[in-house]
């Protein structure tokens, strides 16, 4: 684990040295690697429910709500159905690391969110059962019965892909275009 950490260090430190103080272009957008290897950093962070810090713990949207915050300065909401909402829908064959992958783990649709690394694994804030933040296997018997759906919200160097709220809105599933955002919600206000 201190492996991964010092290794995103490194990375960050290399390509923080190559911007200029002096050049007002805005910093590039961040690569779904980039969301995916700042969230192994917190393998092992406390599991707190309602939590959205390291510091403090956090459940399974507050920890992707602080990846998300800390890698793109995004503000997402504090619930997994809320997140579903405002992110574009992709089939799972499509899944790429930095992408979402939600989860029936009670009676409601999306209750349950992480963080997908590649090679069917996924990172999330497990529950107050196993107390931490963890990598687990989306072919596990348990999660595959689970598997409520994938989001994107971010595209390779562009605006984060949101997706329209009401389902005849809805973008293709496989298209990553992004879509224009009502003023007041929260990813058009973190863009801002």
């Amino acid at each position: 684990m201190r492996f991964i950490k010092y290794i995103f260090i490194i990375v960050l430190a290399l390509t923080s040295a190559t911007c200029r103080a002096d050049d007002p272009s805005p910093p590039p957008a961040p690569t779904h690697t980039e969301l995916a290897l700042f969230a192994m950093g917190l393998i092992g962070s406390v599991y707190k429910f309602g939590g959205d810090k390291p510091s403090t713990g956090m459940d399974c949207s507050g920890f992707v709500r602080y990846v998300y915050h800390e890698v793109a300065g995004l503000k997402l909401p504090h619930s997994a159905a809320a997140i579903s909402k405002i992110s574009t829908i992709i089939h799972k064959t499509d899944l790429k690391p930095g992408d979402l992958v939600f989860f029936k783990t009670m009676k409601k649709a999306f209750s349950h969110v992480g963080i997908y690394l590649g090679n069917n694994r996924f990172i999330h804030a497990a529950s107050s059962d196993t107390g931490v933040v963890m990598i687990s296997r989306m072919d596990d018997s348990y999660w595959s019965r689970k598997f409520d759906g994938a989001r994107r919200l971010l595209t390779t160097g562009t605006a984060p892909a949101i997706a329209a709220e009401s389902d005849s809105n809805q973008a293709d599933p496989t298209t990553l275009t992004p879509i224009s955002l009502p003023a007041a919600s929260p990813i058009a206000t973190a863009m801002q």
